[in-house]
């Protein structure tokens, strides 16, 4: 399941950065400025202002270039993140909604600036972005009112291009989308990148890997989910949601993005000779019944009969108990160690949010947001919500299956199927693959001990007190678990 810009990307042999990917290169005690851990857009973007700043700068990756979340994006460049400001106003303050409007519109100006400077084919344009709902547009007109006392330029509309009619719609001017995996070769083109070598722990200013321990005056660490559990408690600061993706051909095309706020609301925008058609975003670890995608091609359908789909995909997004991203010092514990992490479904203006205040911060310059996206920040009537849900969640899971063992058997999986099954009068998680012989794992989390869950769309285990996930076969796909499923005896069939 490729996602769109995976697809159309065209990679090309010897690329213009420096990528050192012979498993024999040493990289024993190499020594940069700064070392990013992380080569998805606020890595890159981190280490091209850095490297502008005169800093010498080495980004490790543990796959390839734009390999994590940044492939999944929708590729929005937007303020607009959803009823966001009449929210924040409410938990925040005013001042603090008004800094999170600002620091998201230099944002897409900044993107502008940086590909018309660097003549970057992207296919970058400004376009309208709108939120729309079919039954709730008193709180858009809250919103809209909202925004614009925040100085973004937005008005209410009954009036869309949808083929659907809309009780109200928010647009916001002059916002814009682009190809992410085109703008990421360009920006990366004169940077010091090492692929497939994974981080394996940070200690003080040393990062060790496989291939040797490296060390930076700085460390970033843009892994989208943070790397060190231990000091910064993240797993406890932020939960993680997936959201999932059609890419469609036949479409009446769109000018403008669109963002429903409806429960089950879809995510539109124009790619090229595509639409990207997107929605049922749920917690990680609650797709057990699946069909998220069926569900969303019939909706496309509906509207658009004729349409035909290329592609589909996930993405996995971070939020932050107090819908405020995490940019800057990794804890007070910590002065050699950066972060950035909780870009909820906005990571591109996230990005370079993140990568401006992060080489401010590196470079003892003052920037007005430091304090709005401080990692050391308290909001606690912002955050006490989400908290005590995810604490919620997090006991769930933990419980799960002390008091009720499931009743089905590992004979009732069928190939390419997987669940939580008795096996030998214990519960096991089990996966059947296309042979029919079984794989057996624990059915705990590597992190910290919940019971996970099988996602049959993604043919993944997937944890949902804190989102780790792993495959079928037990690798770890996603943080913040550090080690894949302990695997138990296989056997052919039962």
């Amino acid at each position: 399941m490729e996602s769109l810009w995976r697809i159309l990307e065209k990679r090309e042999q010897g690329r213009n950065g420096v990528y050192l990917n012979n498993p024999s290169d040493s990289l024993q005690e190499i020594h940069r400025d700064v070392i990013v851990v992380g080569a998805g857009m606020a890595g890159i973007l981190t280490a091209f202002y850095l490297k502008e700043q005169g800093k010498s700068v080495l980004v490790l990756e543990a796959d390839e270039l734009a390999s994590g979340q940044t492939r999944g994006t929708t590729a929005k460049i937007t303020s607009q993140h959803g009823i966001k400001y009449s929210t924040l106003i409410k938990t925040v303050g005013k001042k603090k909604a008004r800094l999170y409007a600002q620091a998201n519109e230099e944002a897409i100006e900044e993107f502008e600036r940086l590909i018309r400077e660097k003549k970057i084919d992207c296919q970058f344009e400004r376009v309208p972005a709108y939120l729309y709902t079919l039954q709730n547009k008193e709180a858009l007109e809250k919103e809209v009112q909202v925004a614009a006392e925040l100085g973004i330029d937005a008005y209410f509309t009954r009036e869309t291009e949808l083929l659907f009619p809309v009780e109200g719609a928010v647009c916001f001017q002059n916002q814009a989308q682009f190809s992410p995996l085109d703008f990421l070769r360009g920006i990366s083109a004169e940077l010091e990148i090492i692929e497939h070598v994974k981080v394996t722990k940070i200690r003080g200013n040393r990062v060790a890997t496989k291939r040797g321990i490296l060390s930076a005056d700085a460390i970033v660490v843009a892994t989208h989910y943070p790397l060190l559990n231990v000091p910064g408690f993240y797993f406890l600061r932020q939960h993680q949601e997936r959201s999932y993706m059609l890419a469609l051909s036949g479409c009446r095309r769109l000018k403008g993005m669109y963002y429903g706020i409806d429960k089950n609301g879809r995510t539109l925008r124009q790619a090229g000779d595509y639409l990207l058609f997107g929605g049922n975003a749920r917690r990680t670890g609650e797709n057990e019944n699946g069909g998220v995608y069926e569900e969303l091609l019939v909706a496309a359908r509906q509207y658009f009969p004729e349409c035909r789909e290329l592609t589909r995909w996930s993405a996995q997004d971070c939020m932050p108990h107090d819908g405020i991203p995490f940019i800057g010092r990794y804890s007070v514990f910590t002065p050699h160690l950066y972060v950035a992490t909780g870009f909820q479904k906005w990571g591109m203006t996230s990005s370079m949010i993140a990568a401006m205040l992060l080489r401010d911060e590196i470079c003892g310059i003052e920037n007005p947001y430091d304090k709005l996206f401080s990692p050391r920040r308290l909001n606690f009537r912002a955050s006490i919500g989400n908290l005590l849900q995810d604490v919620g969640m997090s006991a769930k899971g933990l419980l799960r299956g002390a008091f009720h063992k499931p009743k089905e058997s590992a004979g009732s999986l069928l190939n390419r199927q997987g669940g939580i099954v008795i096996i030998d009068g214990a519960a096991h998680a089990a996966y059947r693959d296309e042979e029919g012989e079984l794989h057996i794992f624990s059915k705990r989390c590597a992190h910290m001990g919940c019971e996970l869950t099988w996602n049959p769309d993604e043919q993944s285990w997937d944890c949902p007190c804190h989102g780790s996930r792993f495959d079928a076969d037990g690798r770890l796909l996603d943080n913040p678990s550090k080690s894949g499923m302990k695997k138990q005896a296989d056997g052919k069939t039962e």
